[in-house]
């Protein structure tokens, strides 16, 4: 930051466009040479010369704008000191309800340590500085995520923690040493999956090796040969290969048991030839190794298939971007060692259902992240803007809105909270048998109130929440895409109806 001073009247003096100042925020700003480059056109920067331009950049821009061209700031105003708090890597959100209680200086949790806090630090910080920027770039550009930061991340066991709690993070070093694999719970892969998701970009958030998450468990928990297991976690977690889950087909999504896909065993009884097709799959574009349901003799079975000749992948245009992979996937006599079997032959819906959990989990972990960073977004702007000679803050209406988006973020939050608790109480076998109905019950409400504070907030930001740029491009993201987890890992309706149902088996026979 410069620190010459000027006057006020000095500033005044420069309003041509040979020298074209302002102020914002008691910074004087030199625009001469950025006239012509000014997205908005050089009208709205003679309109402002000379003056105090705050009020007038702030009910058009983000702060993060006058950080990206803090090179154009030349000095401040005398006896002056700037009001607004600037943002840097790493740092919380000073918003009321930006960020969730426990991350709240006045107030408490049960929940969570001093490691808890140790990786959220670190992981805020990577991905305000690395993750941010590629992924804003990759949404802008319809392109998928580079290899570099997967080398990044898989240096610093985001790969790992990404996974949930487990063997595969033991003797793991975790960000560069703030946390031990041993020591990873659900508190922690819930910091992770919150932390991640601050890239602000639906389409890479699926596109970050969203497809990892949900097919390498198979392998790990499944695989009939552990050295081969290694082989295949090693190449993964590394970053040098890329998984996949490859259930859903046209015919068969929620409905598991519909898929049409086979897999027939080679008369020498060394191969399966995998014939069918796989529809919506998250990553398949470039991935390497597709996790499969396929129709055995006499049930359903899960085979890992790598890509070779006879595997085919073309991309399926999405509302989000194409950086999530998403494709369509065909089998044409793909030959498949039976050492790839996952599990047991014919017995390939209990590796299906075994990770949904998780799964559901991870997704609801995101989706309430994002709900308060768009609910947070909608604070700032009601706070600035401008209309009628009045904030946004100041109408009644606008903070009925505000009030029923923050009771969504708290109320999904302490929830998520609750069910992680008891899922750091409880193995896997019992998670399945008391938390799956929970689990389904809550992503179902997560969900929808995310459909609930997309509509609020697009009101609040009325037209800029119809433009990818500027002010409103988050609101934009988020009520384009916030149906995806909706939809997927089951949807709402099933996850309804699952919660209900495994509420019922429980009904004490008395009561009917």
């Amino acid at each position: 930051m410069p620190h010459k001073v000027f006057t006020r009247e000095e500033v005044a003096k420069n309003n041509t466009g040979d020298s074209l100042w302002f102020v914002i925020d008691s910074k004087v700003y030199d625009v001469t040479d950025f006239i012509d480059a000014h997205p908005g056109g050089e009208f709205v920067l003679k309109q402002v010369a000379g003056t105090d331009a705050t009020e007038a950049f702030y009910n058009l821009h983000r702060q993060e704008v006058l950080q990206k061209y803090s090179s154009l700031c030349i000095g401040t105003i005398e006896g002056e000191k700037s009001k607004v708090i600037q943002h840097n890597a790493g740092d919380l959100s000073q918003v009321p309800y930006g960020e969730p209680t426990w991350l709240t200086p006045q107030f408490k949790s049960p929940y969570y340590k001093e490691s808890h806090r140790k990786l959220q630090k670190a992981m805020r910080k990577f991905v305000d500085e690395e993750v941010y920027p590629v992924a804003q770039e990759c949404e802008k550009e319809g392109t998928t995520i580079p290899q570099d930061l997967i080398d990044k991340m898989s240096e610093r066991g985001i790969m790992h923690m990404r996974l949930g709690p487990g063997k595969h993070l033991h003797g793991v070093e975790l960000m560069g040493g703030v946390l031990k694999g041993e020591e990873f719970d659900y508190f922690h892969d819930l910091v992770v999956g919150q932390e991640m998701l601050r890239a602000n970009a639906r389409g890479f958030q699926d596109g970050n090796l969203a497809g990892m998450m949900i097919s390498l468990t198979a392998v790990l928990q499944w695989a009939n040969d552990e050295e081969w297991k290694n082989k295949i976690a090693s190449e993964v977690f590394s970053g040098k290969k890329k998984m996949c889950l490859a259930i859903t087909e046209a015919f068969a999504g929620s409905d598991v048991a519909g898929i049409r896909t086979t897999a027939e065993k080679t008369a020498d009884g060394k191969h399966y030839i995998v014939n069918g097709t796989k529809k919506w799959i998250t990553n398949g574009v470039f991935c390497d190794y597709f996790v499969t349901g396929a129709r055995t003799d006499k049930g359903l079975s899960v085979v890992l298939i790598e890509r070779q000749e006879g595997v085919e992948t073309s991309a399926i245009k999405t509302s989000y971007s194409p950086t999530a992979g998403t494709s369509f996937v065909t089998f044409d006599n793909v030959k498949v060692p039976v050492e790839n079997l996952l599990g047991k032959e014919n017995k390939g819906m209990q590796v299906i259902l075994s990770n949904f959990n998780h799964e559901r989990w991870m997704m609801t972990v995101g989706v309430v992240r994002m709900s308060r960073l768009v609910t947070e977004e909608c604070l700032k702007w009601s706070n600035q803007r401008i209309v009628f000679g009045k904030r946004l803050i100041e109408q009644p209406t606008i903070r009925q809105k505000l009030a029923k988006m923050i009771a969504h973020c708290e109320a999904n939050q302490a929830w998520l909270e609750n069910v992680t608790y008891q899922m750091t109480l409880m193995p896997y076998s019992q998670q399945a048998t008391h938390l799956a109905g929970p689990i389904g019950l809550l992503k179902m409400f997560a969900t929808r109130s995310a459909h609930e504070i997309a509509d609020e907030s697009v009101q609040i930001f009325g037209g800029r929440a119809l433009t990818r740029t500027g002010m409103g491009s988050t609101i934009e993201m988020f009520h384009r895409t916030y149906k995806f987890d909706a939809i997927l890992g089951g949807a709402e309706e099933i996850l309804g109806d699952l919660g209900v149902r495994q509420a019922m088996k429980n009904m004490p026979k008395s009561m009917l």
